[in-house]
């Protein structure tokens, strides 16, 4: 006599829907990854005390506990309100902020005369500023994954946001250079007595949001070609108006507000996304033709007529031999390349550098800064965990199954990766030197928040990529419910029944 088969579950025991591939949200191995970030920033704070202090304080542990509190309110905020957004994206961006905030509290000590530095207050100095932005920036990411509920709303502003995003560029360049300029470089709002600002940061996001609404619309009239050359199919003289428009908004940034970085940093957004929409290698290389040739123009009229191109004249020639002048003005890039020779392969340990001889080590040279102590393995293993953050993104953007998700995620992507390019580059005399900060280290408000917003709306689009599909491959359920809509009547897009 057998036994009788158990009967299958049902959809009604499992709670499946019939027809649906159920995916698993990885939040556990999102904390699980978070908790391992944070013992890593509470190791290296505690490693800088022994070595500063000769002395691990009874309390080394408090800053690590602050902003533990901090990253997994935002954990618990991504289990309710986005509980697919990628996993990995949250515990790396935690280690890169803990690290920061854990070497700018390291700077405070070493300008700390020796007998105030062990009752040096946790909230003092650089650092305690910048566990304050940290504190709002979180919040500020944190409040736009509960506004913003899906991506697809944020092409409904688009030329607003295109709008605001050229207000915000445009804005350090008409101000007064005593309201503007840092280091020759016309980038900020200055606010005598409170602080600077950075309004490019914001900028660079808002006209993101507006080239992946444009190339949406328009990516089948870019994606015609005229004729072919070794292999490669170029576009029509006529559609090179909008490639053409975004270079003159850069070499205008370039000449008023004197940043090569900044200039490529739009330029670059623009075209790469251009290329993830069409799929065109051409517009690459007219791309590279056009921004080369203008910053090899710039650099010639700096030499020759000076005015508004000479700052970056001098930038160049700083790069090209900095060991010319290393007293006045190679000194910065000068000393950041001896302190990441000093470094060595693994660094003189946390704390047991002089990076305070490294101007403006808490900005644009915090790269060197650190390297100096972790040496080149442990830069290494911070430039891996930008590039995992950097290859998440352009998952979630070959994941999604609308084309503005495809492409604002992607562009999102290549920016913060082009970001770490272009300031490591400099430091390292790969480029010259600019005024863009480390994603996620540097000292300041505006870099930090502008970056959170970026991972939020990675984690928005990462978590509409991986929702459950139907049984048949079609779009992910709305979080609303209803099939999901076409963006605008766009002709790229494909819906499925």
């Amino acid at each position: 006599m057998t036994a009788a088969a158990a009967p299958a579950a049902s959809p009604a025991t499992t709670g499946e829907q019939p027809g649906v591939r159920l995916a698993r949200s990885r939040r556990n191995a999102e904390l699980s990854l978070l908790l391992l970030a944070l013992v890593i920033v509470a190791a290296y704070g505690a490693t800088v005390e022994a070595t500063v202090l000769d002395t691990v304080t009874p309390d080394f542990w408090v800053p690590t506990a602050v902003l533990a509190g901090v990253f997994l309110a935002l954990h618990v905020v991504i289990r309710f309100l986005a509980p697919y957004a990628d996993p990995a994206l949250l515990p790396a961006v935690a280690l890169l902020n803990g690290i920061g905030v854990g070497f700018l509290r390291r700077l405070d000590l070493a300008r700390a005369a020796p007998a105030d530095r062990e009752s040096l207050a946790i909230f003092a100095g650089n650092g305690g500023r910048q566990f304050a932005w940290t504190l709002a920036s979180v919040m500020l990411a944190a409040g736009l994954l509960a506004l913003m509920r899906d991506h697809r709303s944020v092409s409904r502003y688009a030329y607003t946001l295109g709008l605001a995003g050229i207000v915000l560029v445009m804005i350090p360049a008409v101000l007064p250079a005593k309201y503007s300029e840092i280091y020759g470089a016309k980038l900020w709002i200055i606010v005598p007595g409170v602080g600077q600002i950075q309004p490019g940061e914001f900028a660079k996001l808002a006209l993101l949001a507006f080239f992946a609404y444009y190339l949406v619309r328009k990516r089948e009239v870019l994606s015609l070609a005229s004729h072919r050359f070794l292999g490669i199919d170029f576009p029509r003289g006529r559609d090179l108006g909008p490639v053409l428009a975004v270079w003159a908004l850069s070499v205008l940034v370039l000449v008023f507000e004197k940043d090569l970085g900044t200039s490529l940093l739009y330029f670059g957004m623009f075209v790469v996304t251009l290329y993830i929409a069409t799929e065109r290698v051409s517009w690459l290389l007219i791309g590279l033709i056009l921004f080369f040739g203008g910053a090899y123009l710039a650099y010639v009229l700096g030499g020759v007529v000076g005015g508004p191109f000479a700052n970056f004249h001098l930038r160049a020639q700083i790069w090209l031999d900095p060991f010319a002048d290393p007293y006045q003005d190679g000194y910065q890039l000068v000393q950041g390349l001896l302190a990441l020779g000093s470094g060595g392969l693994f660094g003189a340990g946390p704390g047991g550098g002089e990076p305070l001889e490294i101007p403006e080590v808490q900005n644009d040279f915090i790269f060197a800064g650190i390297g100096e102590e972790i040496g080149l393995f442990g830069l290494s293993a911070l430039l891996v965990v930008y590039l995992l953050i950097v290859e998440r993104g352009l998952r979630a953007a070959l994941a999604v199954r609308d084309s503005f998700g495809k492409l604002l995620a992607g562009g999102l992507a290549f920016t913060l990766g082009l970001q770490v390019f272009v300031i490591v580059g400099g430091i390292s005399k790969l480029i010259p030197l600019t005024g863009q900060t480390t994603p996620f280290l540097s000292a300041g408000g505006s870099s930090l928040m502008a970056n959170w917003l970026l991972i939020a709306v990675l984690l928005r689009v990462s978590d509409a990529a991986r929702r459950p599909v139907t049984g048949g491959g079609g779009p992910a359920a709305r979080p609303g419910g209803g099939p999901p809509e076409q963006l605008h009547g766009a002709p790229t897009e494909v819906i499925r029944p």
